[in-house]
């Protein structure tokens, strides 16, 4: 397992209680968590923790940016009941592109010594500006074999066509060649919407960044537009719309 560039799809279905789809394409950054200095010294384009084309800030993810997000994860996991596997660390992510970001879900890819996947902390965040972490890992995992299939509890509020009874199922592979992360976004045991990420590996390298980035020059407000775009569809489609629950409580 090494950093590298990702490239592909993400498609998202709406099953219930309107049928809705659509696919975009993307690109992603997959960092070895302890080397984020150095690999965004590949290019003149890049940068950590100052403005550029492409910048990786500590602060875009969570806990405190002061500490290492290797120790952020430890103190994390610690939190769930579980220890940090003692392998390397991968984060899968948007960079901040030209000064802005937003990352629906990263994905840290906790390795053990032998590079095997072990945990996985999907690091949600909202358009309301919340964020939660959900940990991947043996007490979640739905079977004895070796697919990454996990279930949770939803506990954060995402989306306003999306009501808080629900449960996520996580499929994924182990990051190679090619990279795929399937959820299921679960009401009642059935699938009400789900999400598939699609992607391809590209060495991380000045070629293969500078040519993600010409293709998607501005990769974060993409992701936002397209967030937008796609909530006006269904409202259109009338979709029930649902009330943040701290609205509800008055908060």
């Amino acid at each position: 397992m090494q950093s590298a560039v990702y490239t592909g799809s993400l498609r998202h279905r709406r099953l219930q209680p309107r049928r809705h789809e659509f696919t975009y394409p993307i690109f992603m950054t997959f960092l070895e968590v302890d080397r984020i200095p150095e690999l965004m010294q590949v290019s003149p384009f890049t940068s950590y923790n100052r403005w550029n084309w492409a910048s990786f800030y500590e602060k875009d993810h969570f806990g405190d940016p002061n500490l290492p997000l290797r120790r952020r994860l430890a103190d994390d996991a610690t939190r769930e009941g579980l220890s940090l596997p003692g392998g390397p660390v991968f984060l899968l992510t948007h960079l901040r592109y030209l000064g802005y970001v937003f990352n629906p879900v990263s994905y840290f890819y906790c390795c053990n010594s032998r590079g095997s996947v072990e945990a996985v902390l999907a690091e949600v965040n909202n358009t309301f500006g919340e964020s939660h972490n959900y940990w991947l890992w043996s007490a979640n995992r739905e079977t004895s074999d070796r697919s990454l299939r996990y279930r949770c509890r939803k506990v954060m509020h995402v989306s306003p066509f999306n009501g808080m009874d629900q449960e996520y199922q996580f499929i994924l592979t182990e990051p190679a060649e090619r990279l795929t992360i399937h959820m299921n976004t679960l009401e009642g045991g059935r699938t009400v919407l789900d999400a598939t990420l699609s992607l391809r590996q590209r060495p991380w390298s000045a070629p293969a960044l500078h040519s993600a980035l010409l293709r998607h020059p501005w990769m974060t407000a993409k992701v936002i537009a397209a967030i937008h775009w796609e909530a006006l569809k269904l409202y259109l489609k009338k979709v029930p719309v649902y009330t943040h629950p701290a609205k509800v409580r008055g908060d």
